[in-house]
């Protein structure tokens, strides 16, 4: 039964208040049922509001570079997603968020296809974010090289509204607006946020429009429901695009002649609505369903030269796309009482998902449209199968196993085919067709407690990652030698799922009241690894290299030292390198890749240290704390000719918090890059005309207010 009396401690360990500290806060991620981090038998990472507090609250970089395994890279682009890797899957990521699942408040914000948009995300109304890396996270389905969570939810017991406002440099500006409740049967959080940048770079500016709301209802011991709706407005993002290592180290503010002729920059509007139930059918079975629709519009001026565009088999450079989703899920857990503290948990659901869309492409004359290049209709469609199973072998050893079937099927109806207006162009021919993909992925584990402080496990499994929509739209090749940078419209299928398997051991001990340490080692095999073949012009084609290998370690420690002093340190060493020898890119410039050179965009090593003070009683509520951020080198091509070198950054903030009768005000001081490093934040893997560097901030500073009333 869902009784409240747990309900109610889960979500206070959950959703700690700002001056609390969770060392083990609940997750579900793991067995997708709940339980503390610690008795989670894998790799998973919570990060809780407090942490969330501390930043704009407009980027998963603010808050996740402090999680083991994780490389999240601020590319100070918001025409262009963050780049977001696990263990090295994800790095080759051009667009959106590839090769990790996102998932918020039980509704997927990644496609069937496995690409994921985290700008969907609102940080201001989520209180847990949780982190899933390791062979479990397989049981997500396509590219679940891990899984990102997020949870909403309302500020604490009662009624209470919330105003915030913080500015900081180089024209950084976010309005926020929050109304919490939290009830014995009724949870109401309705979230609206507006940022705006004029951008450090040249052709920087952005603006970003979010409304998030989420109501959950328990309507007796047995039962709740909850519905989520959010709402994402981008009208305005300039692409400042990448910069060649000599124009970085000339001026990294300047942005490349390419995106100023063409304008180069997006606009996005997105809507979602999605529910979910859950009904505990007897004290040991529990029914989970969910059920979302969403939409999805498009409009990207690439910067692609005006030229080329006018190839017969040029799709232009303006990319337009109206996008329907929905899904739907079905899970039950079952408990199986084996005696005294033993217990036998079955987990097993079916999900469907479907994302339909039609998409043009057009000539982009200087930022405006001209003639039609493109126009066809994809879908993509996954269904999938899944069982899971804890099996407590004793008080303190249990066994766990499961497999995930997946289907996955792309189909498209090409609706612009045009013959060659001359003998020296090619016929713009009919590009319709199917591709499909399919994988039963096992994984097993086993996690054993010696004592009570002490959780030892191992997992092993396999897992697959299927092309996207974006991998799949173009193929290379305008005949025989390819022109440089030449591609065509149409499905490139050539193109496979890689498969991989996933190993890892690891280790969480809680030395002492207050201090917990996890680390974890693991291993990684892929064949057939997906890779950016060409990269020209906002335009990129994919293809298989092979085998790779990713081996490597994690540490995090969590320390509360009396009531004042907190330290946090994540530390990652990640060895990713390709196995097999394979030619990378088409005609004059094909260039032999070496078995041994890295994976690009993976640094090798990455670190988190903060040692955060709250003394008791200062005066003001005043907190302060330091932060440490390395990031090694990241190689920008598979050739490894360049790289971005190693960075590490200096943050420094200091707070202040005030009660008055109903009121709680707060004010944050920020200030990142305190050394004022020169350093690049990102990279762009593989890209054609060597514009692999994008700059990071400089000093940068915020200042940020938060009023919060609470009614009684």
């Amino acid at each position: 039964m869902i009784r409240r009396s747990l309900l109610s401690a889960a979500l206070a360990a959950a959703f700690p208040a700002v001056a609390q500290v969770t060392l083990d806060p609940v997750v579900i991620s793991a067995e997708r049922t709940r339980q503390t981090t610690f008795e989670a038998p894998a790799a998973i990472s919570a990060v809780t509001r407090e942490v969330i507090d501390g930043g704009m609250q407009v980027n998963l970089s603010e808050v996740l570079n402090r999680v083991p395994g994780i490389s999240i890279l601020n590319r100070q682009n918001y025409a262009q997603d963050l780049q977001l890797s696990i263990r090295g899957f994800g790095a080759r990521s051009t667009f959106g968020i590839r090769g990790v699942r996102l998932i918020v408040d039980g509704i997927p914000a990644t496609m069937p296809d496995g690409q994921g948009q985290a700008s969907s995300i609102a940080l201001s109304s989520a209180q847990r974010i949780e982190v899933l890396r390791g062979p479990l996270a397989q049981l997500y389905g396509n590219a679940a090289g891990g899984v990102v969570q997020v949870f909403t939810g309302p500020d604490g017991e009662g009624a209470s509204a919330t105003g915030s406002l913080a500015t900081g440099s180089f024209g950084q500006q976010r309005l926020g607006a929050r109304f919490s409740y939290g009830g014995s049967e009724n949870d109401v959080v309705l979230d609206a946020s507006r940022f705006t940048t004029d951008g450090w770079r040249q052709h920087a500016a952005a603006e970003r429009n979010q409304i998030n709301a989420k109501w959950e209802r328990r309507f007796d011991a047995q039962s709740r429901f909850s519905l989520v709706a959010n709402v994402l407005d981008q009208p305005f993002s300039q692409d400042p695009i990448g910069l060649r290592r000599e124009q970085w180290q000339a001026d990294p503010r300047q942005a490349d002649s390419a995106a100023l002729d063409q304008d180069a920059g997006k606009v996005v509007a997105q809507r979602q609505i999605g529910a979910v139930y859950e009904r505990a059918l007897s004290d040991a079975t529990l029914l989970s369903t969910r059920l979302y629709f969403g939409s999805r519009e498009l409009d990207n001026r690439l910067s692609t030269p005006l030229g080329p565009q006018f190839s017969n088999t040029s799709s232009g450079g303006i990319v337009q796309f109206e996008r329907g989703y929905a899904g739907l899920g079905v899970q039950v857990e079952h408990r199986i009482r084996l005696g005294e503290q033993r217990q036998l948990r079955l987990t097993g659901g079916v999900e469907f998902d479907r994302m339909n869309e039609d998409r043009q492409g057009y000539i982009n004359d200087a930022g405006t449209q001209g003639a039609l290049k493109r126009d066809e209709h994809n879908s993509v469609r996954n269904s999938d199968l899944y069982g899971q199973a804890a099996f407590d072998l004793t008080n303190t050893l249990t066994l766990s196993a499961g497999a995930r079937a997946s289907r996955v099927r792309f189909h498209t109806d090409d609706l612009f085919v045009r013959p060659a207006p001359s003998p020296d162009q090619r016929d713009n021919g009919d590009d319709s067709g199917s591709l499909k993909f399919s994988a039963t992925n096992p994984v097993a584990g086993l996690s054993w407690r010696p004592v009570p402080s002490l959780n030892l496990y191992a997992n092993v499994g396999r897992g697959f990652e299927t092309p996207t929509f974006t991998e799949l739209s173009y193929r290379p090749a305008c005949g025989t030698p390819a022109p440089v940078g030449c591609v065509e419209t149409g499905l490139n299928t050539d193109l496979k799922a890689s498969r991989s398997r996933h190993a890892e051991i690891g280790a969480k001990w809680k030395i002492a009241d207050g201090q917990r340490l996890d680390a974890a080692l693991f291993d990684i095999a892929t064949r057939d690894e997906i890779i950016v073949d060409t990269n020209s012009g906002g335009r990129t084609t994919f293809k298989n290299a092979g085998r790779t290998s990713r081996r490597g370690a994690e540490l995090s420690y969590l320390g509360r030292y009396g009531p004042a002093w907190r330290a946090t340190l994540a530390l990652t060493a990640l060895r990713a390198r390709f196995d097999e020898t394979f030619v990378s890119g088409s005609g004059p410039s094909a260039t032999t890749i070496p078995a041994g050179n890295r994976l690009p965009g993976t640094p090798e090593r990455s670190a988190f240290a903060e040692l955060a003070w709250t003394p008791p009683g200062a005066w003001g509520g005043f907190n302060a704390g330091v932060e440490l951020v390395h990031t090694g080198k990241l190689y920008v091509n598979d050739a490894n000719s360049d790289a971005a070198p190693a960075a590490t950054v200096l943050n420094l903030r200091a707070g202040f918090a005030q009660q008055v009768e109903g009121w709680t005000f707060s004010q944050l001081l920020r200030v990142d890059n305190a050394t004022d490093r020169n350093y690049a934040g990102s990279v762009i893997v593989n890209e054609g005309q060597s514009r692999f560097f994008e700059p990071a901030l400089p000093r940068n500073w915020l200042l940020a207010f938060t009023a919060r009333h609470t009614f009684k």
